[in-house]
């Protein structure tokens, strides 16, 4: 990781630890932009117990050769998850998303800026940039454009109201989607549909109400 990161002009190497201790006193005293982290680091913690002691972490991207973890890493939104040998191109693509996610978070929040607050970072983002919105629970999921979902204490009735209709249009009681970013409707069974948006990594399952809604929807803008 040392050799290819230093290989490149845009990346500073500011620090790196051999152990979850070295590593949260480093990232106290260094506030680095990004880390790259192991899931094994020795000494009793891991990668995961190194993010959840962190008050305020900075982005992560997840370096391991084991990929079962990847979905615990998304989990507490990581950026990527590179499995070793890591390949330049990944590391690359890594590197983008993290530089993404760097611009939207200094963005300021004002006219056409929405704050996406968790107790662990703040996104800011642009209507265009959010792809989805769907309820969970008490939480709303929130799916910007490349980024990993990120969950948010507030109804989805408070991002119907703050998000411009259209091209937000809502498919039932626990789906919002961006119109703009919708690129395939697929049918897989008569009780649910899966929906192809700019975007987004995976196909957005909805219910057999919301998909005939989205059929509904569709079908007036071609009249």
């Amino acid at each position: 990781m040392r050799r290819l990161l230093a290989s490149l002009a845009h990346v500073e190497i500011v620090g790196e630890a051999d152990s979850a201790e070295e590593a949260r006193t480093q990232v106290a005293m260094l506030q680095p932009d990004l880390i790259f982290l192991d899931i094994e680091l020795g000494g009793g913690s891991d990668g995961f117990d190194l993010i959840e002691s962190l008050e305020r972490p900075p982005i992560v991207v997840f370096v391991t050769a084991f990929a079962e973890h990847a979905v615990e890493a998304f989990a507490v939104n990581a950026v990527d998850y590179l499995l070793k040998p890591v390949e330049p191109v990944r590391l690359e693509a890594a590197l983008a998303r993290a530089a993404r996610q760097l611009a939207l978070s200094a963005l300021p929040p004002g006219p056409g800026v929405i704050e996406l607050r968790t107790p662990r970072r703040t996104l800011f983002a642009t209507p265009g940039e959010i792809v989805a919105v769907s309820a969970d629970g008490d939480f709303t999921r929130v799916f910007v454009a490349g980024q990993p979902a990120v969950m948010i204490l507030r109804t989805l009735a408070h991002f119907e109201e703050l998000l411009p209709a259209p091209p937000f249009v809502r498919l039932g009681r626990s789906v919002l989607i961006n119109r703009d970013r919708l690129r395939s409707l697929e049918a897989p069974t008569r009780s649910t549909g899966r929906l192809v948006l700019d975007g987004m990594a995976h196909p957005l399952t909805i219910g057999r109400a919301a998909t005939a809604r989205l059929r509904e929807i569709l079908a007036s803008d071609k009249g």
